[in-house]
């Protein structure tokens, strides 16, 4: 197995909202914010290649949108989904899965593009499996108020429509579950959206996990410290406490999605709780 790190490109997210009731006072100090009050955010995919199979884990906000859309968010940087890859050396006809975390349109907007006529929508990845879970996908397909604006129809229909969708299995409705078909495992989480699933790769002799929007940036470790966005911040609480527990315990690596400027990091028990230990390049610690 070998992992790539995949920079699908960055942007910006209004700090208030990323830390919900934390005065900025705090937050700043963290994930300093420019006049707008806006902070970095990364949208970092991975990409695992095994054997035939490149499976890549989320796709960022991809790029049909409309310019008005893409103004709210402030794109920064050079690096984009299709840059990265070939990077790498591959391309979006290589990609046989693609797993999203949730259906958000920051986790799945590149999944989706318009037609050559842009008279409709077409799958990024022609040749890929797309995978999701049932109970996420119907949350999704029928979005309440609150996340309705994450969750675009047109990023999630056309996957469904061109035939290519798979649900993975829960076992049970276990919040652990293995899977097979991909090679990984991965702990459901419910606080910032239902049934969001958090990949648990071994890689090279090391725990390693992509943490999608469990832990947005580094900067989110305290416990209280809960976006605004998440529908159940309550449930989040002990979600946050028993994973970040665990890789504390266990020494895990910590995939960041979201953190522009912190590539993977650990987490070390203190006075005060669970806090950053270290942050590594994917590069320096693996290769």
């Amino acid at each position: 197995m070998q992992l790539y790190p995949i920079e699908a490109g960055n942007f910006k997210l209004d700090g208030g909202a990323m830390f919900g009731v934390v005065p900025k006072s705090i937050w700043q100090k963290t994930n300093p914010a420019d006049s707008n009050n806006m902070i970095d955010i990364g949208a970092r995919s991975l990409l695992i290649e095994d054997g035939n199979r490149l499976i890549l884990i989320d796709t960022g906000l991809g790029d049909k949108q409309s310019e008005k859309f893409f103004s709210y968010y402030y794109q920064w940087g050079d690096d984009s989904l299709d840059k990265s890859l070939q990077k790498n050396g591959f391309h979006r006809d290589d990609i046989t899965d693609v797993f999203t975390t949730h259906l958000h349109f920051d986790h799945c907007g590149g999944c989706v593009q318009w037609n050559k006529d842009r008279t409709g929508y077409e799958t990024v990845f022609k040749n890929a499996k797309y995978w999701s879970n049932k109970d996420h996908w119907q949350w999704a397909t029928t979005p309440n108020a609150r996340e309705k604006a994450s969750f675009l129809k047109e990023n999630i229909l056309p996957i469904e429509e061109s035939g290519q969708l798979h649900f993975v299995d829960r076992n049970n409705k276990e919040h652990f579950t293995n899977i097979p078909e991909l090679g990984f495992g991965v702990l459901f989480v419910d606080g910032h959206t239902d049934k969001q699933m958090i990949p648990h790769l071994e890689y090279k002799g090391k725990k390693l996990v992509f943490m999608a929007d469990l832990l947005p940036t580094a900067g989110h470790i305290p416990l209280p410290y809960v976006m605004g966005y998440d529908t159940r911040p309550l449930l989040t609480l002990p979600e946050k406490k028993s994973f970040l527990d665990k890789a504390a315990d266990e020494e895990i690596y910590l995939f960041m999605q979201h953190d522009a400027h912190n590539e993977v990091i650990t987490v070390k028990h203190t006075e005060k709780g669970v806090r950053h230990d270290q942050t590594y390049t994917f590069n320096e610690l693996f290769n």
